[in-house]
């Protein structure tokens, strides 16, 4: 089996790992070779593909505003920028907003976010209970104390689409794809030399990035670097109601639950509570406890429409869950300087793919981040201590 040697190797080849190799690919400044190395070339477990595909600007770290703020001005050009030849792509985005829903106990957090989010330039209304009133009249409100709108530069879109853009676009300017899994990274005087993969074959790197979603942490413990990083499952229900809900944007209740518009129906879900069990988890089997449990009791006390909802699908996937503080891990370790990360988004990684996939080039090709000042997520944050923790995870 002959050997194969590349400039660039990312491992992982869905949202992010095919941002990368895009914007790498379509650098002038960059004029390596590239190659991605994907275990599932049907991208049927991949989290791009199984996810509810939102992007907002309402965050409460501002490096999660400016990286969601850049990637939703990518979406909006992304039919010409990912063309191949004359077919353009198209994600399907759609600038509908985020609601953020909050009780009195909730609503200091609420306002504290909005005026982060407010300083970082993001177009947001903090909305009174009559406010909202008046906006959503299909909403009970009697328990909220007050909303935050997004009013631009947020919505939903094609997570599918989106990747797969990437992809076609990167193997049109160069880029090799291969299917394997890999098994095995050497590394010699703190630098990655080569990865192995699982049937045999040695590809020699210049540089790797661990785009691996899910599996981030299990191929980082292979160079023998802790990265806390571990999968998480989550639920996601569609479900049908008969009656309309004129404007209804993506609603983040005060419960934790959320439901959005996905054509004539909705998608909806909700995360673990703090004292729920959440651990790792490889496996993509449904488990309807948490719907049955938490998510229909507060769609239909939020909206008495959906008292009478019918579930019609619903589906698993994978969180890239970052166990230290739930937000990004990005750039090069502090040791092995050519192993670089872009892991642990804890569920807003597909939203964050477009400016994820700038800064790594950006640091492969200049050594620095440039298109976002992303530093408060490099890894030595866990060493010194000075984690980024994000408020706002859903």
């Amino acid at each position: 089996m002959a050997e194969k040697s590349f400039d660039v190797v990312i491992v992982g080849g869905a949202g992010v790992g095919s941002s990368v190799a895009y914007h790498l690919a379509a650098d002038p400044d960059f004029t390596g070779t590239i190659a991605v190395i994907e275990r599932d070339p049907s991208y049927r477990r991949a989290s791009s593909a199984l996810s509810v595909s939102a992007i907002r600007q309402q965050y409460s770290t501002p490096a999660n505003i400016a990286l969601s703020g850049w990637s939703f001005d990518f979406l909006k050009r992304s039919g010409e920028l990912l063309a191949v030849r004359d077919e353009r792509a198209n994600v399907g985005l759609l600038e509908n907003g985020y609601l953020f829903l909050a009780s009195e106990a909730g609503l200091p957090i609420l306002q504290s976010n909005h005026e982060i989010q407010k300083m970082a330039g993001a177009e947001v209304a903090l909305l009174s209970r009559d406010e909202l009133a008046a906006r959503f009249p299909w909403m009970n409100l009697e328990d909220i104390a007050a909303g935050s709108l997004g009013l631009g530069r947020e919505g939903w879109f094609d997570g599918y689409s989106l990747f797969q853009a990437f992809r076609r676009k990167a193997i049109s300017l160069g880029v090799d794809y291969t299917v394997g899994e890999v098994g095995g990274i050497e590394c010699d005087n703190n630098r990655v030399v080569a990865v192995t993969l699982e049937d045999g074959q040695r590809i020699e790197c210049g540089m790797l990035v661990n785009a691996a979603g899910p599996f981030a942490g299990d191929l980082a413990a292979l160079a023998g670097i802790d990265l806390p990083v571990r999968p998480r499952k989550r639920f996601v229900h569609v479900i049908d109601c008969r009656t309309p809900l004129p404007g209804c944007p993506m609603v983040i209740d005060s419960s934790g639950a959320y439901f959005r518009p996905e054509g004539s129906r909705y998608l909806a879900g909700i995360s673990p509570a703090a004292d729920d069990p959440d651990e790792d988890c490889y496996n993509l089997e449904m488990d309807w406890t948490l719907y049955e449990e938490r998510v229909w009791p507060a769609l239909a006390h939020r909206v008495p429409a959906f008292e009478e909802i019918k579930a019609i699908d619903a589906w698993a996937g994978l969180y890239d869950y970052n166990t230290a503080d739930q937000n990004a891990i990005l750039g090069p370790h502090p040791e092995i300087g050519n192993f670089l990360f872009a892991n642990g988004f804890s569920g807003h990684g597909i939203q964050q793919t477009p400016a994820v996939g700038r800064v790594t080039a950006d640091w492969i090709i200049h050594g620095e981040a440039r298109a976002v000042d992303v530093s408060v997520f490099g890894y030595d944050r866990f060493a010194k201590g000075k984690l980024v923790k994000e408020v706002n995870v859903i």
